[in-house]
């Protein structure tokens, strides 16, 4: 199988969690880079991007942000977080390189069906989220974790140790992920060994966030997506009013084939049930489990949350729909991918000028230093809950701490993206419904969460990677509930046998 061939499969495995085709190069960006960008941007130009993208982070955290001194400016930005700024740091954060693939790909493969499974599950999960974000906001109004929430709630320092363990081993491997692929990447470009450059992609997230934490985070992350829509902006209308481009667009609707024309039509309900429900499942615990949404939900102004996570959702949408506007104007015009999940970059090489290929690794790197920094940040904030008397410099050596444990796992011998993803794929959906039922308002039993969230780990995660491994659809959906429900029917049934 050609490196080129990989990331049709890799772009669409990523969402479902099956296997990764390039196990033994950590991940389906290198393969990627390595077909395209290696041959087309050398040695200089790859120090060049590296060193904009450092110069320009640390611009705009030191010249638009203020050092941080005082804890709730460092972790919650002192509550005083604006919509717009919010809003794009939501949308970003929500933003990794997939997403810019794979709907492209889908749309172009399986036309409008394609991209509605894929676009639709992704925009309901934030909007799923907001009403739960008010929620602890104006349960918590002084909080800065979920874990501290829960330990509050239940007034239980095992609840918390729980959550407080699931979040921080969640970070560690969210980290390592991005410092695999990214140092595969960068060291194939630069030409210096991977180790290094983790290292160095390290540095520049540390950086720039520890100078003012979330307030950081959350600037450069408004930057990045100023970055990403302006490329949208520029290249789906520059595609439309090229000869036929809009012919080409009504054209590609249903796909490549023409065989997509409705939801509910034999290849509908297939595609529904191979690719829309595994990633619907997915993709809804990832802001219930991920201490990244929750602090901004503590650290925007009170009564804006709502503003700006349906703002972020309309902001991330927009990304997505154009490429899926793309994956369609290529099936219209009846292009023949020398790779499907990456149609988008063929189409954009094809009618556009050579030097659109930097701006799209400009981005590239940019989506994973900012998963990056966000992840340092929410590091910082669970030191709150680990230890009494913080003191800044215990968040500033947790954001290290984070770096050195990622820089190790990604230093693994035969680590994959694959390994990670799974394992923190399935974290994040342990905690989803014990942590919605108790801002609802529904006790469970302390004892009953932590044996039930301990259950779907060890339950759900190894039945997740077998329907992977396997690539069998059922039991990874199997896999999924597993995760997801085991927590709460532990919880339920540990409360019903109580009473007796």
């Amino acid at each position: 199988m050609s490196l080129v061939k990989m990331l049709l499969l890799e772009c669409e495995n990523w969402i479902l969690g099956k296997p990764l085709v390039s196990i033994s190069t950590g991940g389906f960006l290198l393969p990627f880079l390595q077909s395209y960008f290696i041959k087309e941007v050398d040695k200089v130009t790859g120090f060049i991007v590296l060193v904009a993208y450092t110069l320009l982070m640390l611009g705009v955290s030191y010249l638009l942000t203020r050092r941080q001194t005082t804890l709730q400016g460092f972790l919650v930005g002192d509550r005083r977080m604006g919509t717009i700024k919010s809003a794009m740091s939501i949308a970003a954060t929500w933003i990794w390189a997939p997403a810019l693939f794979v709907s492209a790909e889908k749309a172009y493969s399986n036309g409008w069906p394609g991209l509605f499974w894929f676009l639709v599950p992704n925009i309901l999960c934030l909007l799923f989220f907001i009403p739960y974000a008010e929620r602890i906001r104006k349960q918590m109004p002084n909080g800065i974790t979920i874990s501290g929430y829960m330990g509050t709630v239940y007034r239980s320092t095992n609840v918390k140790k729980v959550y407080l363990a699931q979040l921080s081993i969640l970070a560690v491997l969210s980290t390592a992920v991005q410092l695999l692929a990214g140092g595969k990447i960068l060291s194939s470009i630069l030409e210096i060994d991977f180790l290094t450059t983790t290292v160095i992609l390290s540095l520049i997230a540390y950086s720039y966030s520890q100078f003012s934490g979330i307030i950081a985070s959350v600037i450069t992350d408004a930057m990045q997506m100023v970055l990403i829509l302006g490329c949208c902006f520029l290249l789906v209308p520059w595609a439309l009013s090229m000869p036929g481009g809009y012919t080409a667009l009504t054209n590609g609707l249903h796909g490549i084939s023409g065989n997509y024309q409705s939801l509910i039509s034999d290849s509908g309900i297939a595609l529904f049930l191979g690719f829309g429900l595994p990633a619907a499942l997915g993709l809804m615990a990832g802001p219930f489990g991920d201490q990244c949404f929750w602090q901004r939900a503590f650290s925007i102004k009170e009564g804006k949350i709502a503003k700006a996570f349906a703002l972020g959702t309309v902001l991330f949408a927009v990304v997505p729909l154009s490429m899926g506007v793309l994956g369609f104007i290529a099936a219209g015009y009846g292009y023949s991918a020398t790779d499907k999940g990456i149609v988008n970059y063929e189409l954009v090489a094809q009618l556009f000028p050579e030097w659109v290929t930097l701006p799209f690794l400009f981005m590239v790197i940019s989506g994973l230093l900012s998963t990056i920094d966000s992840n340092l940040c929410a590091a910082a904030s669970l030191v709150t809950d680990a230890k009494k008397d913080v003191e800044m410099w215990h968040t500033k050596a947790a954001m290290a701490v984070l770096l050195l444990a990622g820089i190790l796992i990604a230093s693994v011998p035969g680590i994959t993206v694959t390994h990670l993803f799974l394992i923190y794929g399935t974290l994040r959906s342990t905690t989803m419904l014990p942590t919605m039922l108790t801002l609802l308002g529904k006790r469970l039993p302390e004892k009953g969460i932590c044996y039930g969230v301990g259950l779907a780990i060890i339950i759900g995660l190894p039945v997740f990677a077998l329907g992977t491994v396997l690539n069998l659809s059922t039991i990874k959906i199997i896999g999924c509930l597993i995760a997801t429900l085991t927590g709460t029917a532990v919880a339920l049934t540990w409360g019903l046998f109580n009473r007796f």
